[in-house]
């Protein structure tokens, strides 16, 4: 149904933590460079933002900006 390429080839996702079943993975947009922190909580729900500078800037990867 989905074309995994397409996905792969505009998004990197690193794993930056694993506690239990509770997972954080920072997500990054190879166009822009923009990070996004994504939290999954089984049975809870999860959330996804952006990750911001100490200014609310948009964190940007300097090896995709």
């Amino acid at each position: 149904m989905f074309n995994k390429n397409k996905v792969d080839a505009r998004f990197d996702v690193q794993s930056a933590k694993s506690n239990g079943s509770q997972m954080m993975d920072v997500i990054t947009d190879k166009t822009t460079g923009v990070q996004y922190l994504l939290g999954v909580y089984p049975g809870m729900g999860s959330g996804m933002t952006v990750l911001v500078d100490k200014d609310g800037k948009p964190l940007l990867n300097p090896e995709y900006s």
